[in-house]
């Protein structure tokens, strides 16, 4: 292995996973690294728009949704920092009759951005589970063009797809007071460059969430599927990959490395159990079993699922092969 020290400049959320690397508990081979940290929103933004930092982590979608479109400009390192059931954060009014999901058929439902990873999940999760087909809703976005992620990756709205932009002059929480919609996907009022929303929702008596017991939805979906949704990927310039091929292995192990690192790695597993009910009946199962697990051997199933999901729902022209986005090196992790 080469002796080369590079110095780069990385992008990350501040997580369980992520701190040692952002405090430097844990380093990474042959790197000295420059980290910001920065709200996933406003990053995935830069980093489409300006590329602004050498590795990053990077919306799963917005990242398949390039790569379909000739966008060669990053290489995946198959560490997940985000993972969840997004579907079951969806928030519904009150007084609207929406009990399931599929009463969200022909009501007016928001979300932050139309491509982002956790919309695509809940829809296709939505369509596979409770035929709510992505046309039978009307959707409000409420990010602008020019501080979205399409507006980087050349987005617009899928045939069949009815899609409002919500004003600049408003945002998904009044909106939601206000009952001008009926439910929204996601709610971000983290600050950052691109969310607007401020209103705490859950102070909101109209406003609840769709499923009563998002935990036994969690269960449910994990149980039938053995899908834990990935959101975050991470990313390193390949340009970068092509001078230095050995940084994609020392990235995924330094990473590694830093999931693992004591015993915070030991509560976010727990709770990973819990949120997945991989615990079950059989502990020392759920003990060898990793539902956060990194690699694209243990994450294919979950990856090629969000991958075919971006196909059905009209936002890629095909299934975008994992080959054709994660670093060569990487694929046999």
């Amino acid at each position: 292995m080469t002796t080369e020290r590079l110095e780069l400049s990385m992008a990350l959320s501040d997580n369980d996973r992520t701190r040692p690397i952002i405090k430097g508990a844990v380093g990474v081979e042959g790197l000295k690294l420059r980290t910001t940290v920065v709200h996933p929103s406003e990053m995935f933004w830069r980093q489409l728009k300006f590329a602004d930092f050498d590795v990053s982590e990077m919306s799963m979608s917005s990242l398949l949704i390039a790569a379909a479109k000739g966008d060669t400009t990053w290489a995946a390192i198959p560490v997940f920092t985000s993972r969840m059931f997004f579907h079951t954060r969806a928030l519904v009014r009150a007084d609207r009759g929406i009990e399931l999901p599929r009463d969200l058929i022909g009501k007016r439902v928001a979300v932050p951005e139309y491509q982002q990873t956790s919309a695509i999940w809940s829809r296709g999760i939505f369509k596979d589970e409770f035929g709510v087909d992505p046309r039978d809703v009307e959707w409000f976005m409420e990010r602008t063009p020019d501080m979205s992620h399409g507006g980087s990756t050349g987005f617009t709205p899928p045939p069949g797809v009815k899609l409002n932009r919500i004003p600049p002059t408003t945002n998904i929480g009044e909106m939601l007071v206000k009952g001008e919609v009926d439910a929204t996907l996601l709610y971000l009022t983290n600050t950052n460059l691109v969310d607007r929303s401020t209103i705490d929702i859950a102070r909101v008596p109209q406003v609840r969430p769709l499923f009563a017991d998002p935990l036994a939805e969690g269960h449910r979906y994990y149980g039938k599927t053995g899908i834990y949704p990935i959101n975050h990927t991470l990313v390193v310039r390949r340009d970068l990959l092509a001078r230095h091929p050995w940084l994609a292995l020392n990235l995924y192990g330094g990473f590694l490395k830093a999931k693992e690192h004591g015993s915070k790695h030991a509560r976010e597993l727990l709770d990973s159990w819990v949120e997945t009910g991989a615990f079950g009946s059989d502990p020392e199962k759920a003990f060898r079993a990793d539902p956060l697990a990194y690699g694209v051997k243990a994450a294919r199933p979950v990856l090629e699922t969000i991958a075919k999901y971006l196909h059905e729902q009209g936002l890629t022209d095909r299934q975008v092969k994992l080959e054709e986005v994660f670093a060569k090196s990487t694929l046999d992790v």
